[in-house]
C-alpha cells in the first residue's frame, strides 16, 4: 500500500493506482483466463493470434517432417544430410515456444493439441514409406519457401497493428527460413 512521507497509508494514492490499473488496456481481461499485456486492441489481438495459430501449426508440421526425413535419410550423403536436417529441425523447433508465448503475451490463444495442429496446418505431411534423399530435400526446400510466404503474411498483419515485438521476431524467422531454403536449394540445384 502506498505511504505518505510519515509512513501512514495514503488512501488517495491507492485509489488513484486502482483506478489507473482498472482503466489500463494492459491489464484488461480478455477471455476469462488471460490478461492483455500489450497495448493492442481486441481486434489486433484477434487478428494477430489468428495468424500465429496456423503459423505455429505449420512450424510444428515442418519440424516433424524435417525430423522424419532426418530419421529416414539414406544414401551416399547420409551423414551430411542427416546432420543438416537435424540442425534445421532444431532451428525450426526453436520457433515454436516463441510463437505460442507471443500469442499468449498479447492476450490471445494458441494451439492446444495435435488435433489442432492438424486442423490449422498448411504444410502437407509426408507419410510415404520411402522418399529419395533428393525428393526429401526438394520437399523441405519448397515447404520452407511456403513458410517464408506465411511469415511475410503474418508480418503484414502484425505491422498493420503496430505490433513491433511480433514483427521483430518474425523478421528473424524469415531470415532463418530463407537461409534453410537457400542451403537446400544449393544442394538440389
Amino acid at each position: 500500500m502506498p505511504c505518505d512521507c510519515m509512513g501512514a497509508p495514503n488512501q488517495k494514492s491507492e485509489d488513484h493506482t486502482m483506478k489507473t490499473r482498472d482503466a489500463s488496456p494492459l491489464l484488461k481481461r480478455t477471455n476469462g483466463n488471460s490478461k492483455v499485456t500489450a497495448s493492442l486492441g481486441n481486434k489486433a489481438v484477434a487478428d494477430i493470434s489468428g495468424v500465429l495459430r496456423p503459423l505455429l501449426a505449420d512450424v510444428f508440421a515442418l519440424y516433424l517432417k524435417t525430423k522424419n526425413f532426418h530419421w529416414h535419410m539414406a544414401g551416399p550423403h547420409f551423414r551430411d544430410y542427416h546432420l543438416l536436417l537435424d540442425e534445421h529441425a532444431e532451428q525450426i523447433y526453436g520457433m515454436t515456444d516463441d510463437i505460442a508465448e507471443r500469442a499468449r503475451k498479447i492476450g490471445g490463444m494458441t494451439i492446444h493439441s495435435i488435433s489442432e495442429i492438424a486442423r490449422y496446418q498448411r504444410v502437407k505431411d509426408n507419410n510415404k514409406e520411402f522418399v529419395s534423399p533428393e525428393d526429401m530435400l526438394t520437399e523441405l526446400r519448397d515447404d520452407n519457401g511456403h513458410l517464408t510466404e506465411s511469415l511475410r503474411a503474418a508480418h503484414e498483419v502484425c505491422d498493420k497493428h503496430n505490433d513491433v515485438a511480433t514483427t521483430s521476431l518474425i523478421e528473424t524467422w524469415i531470415d532463418e527460413t530463407e537461409r534453410r531454403t537457400w542451403f537446400l536449394s544449393q544442394i538440389i540445384d
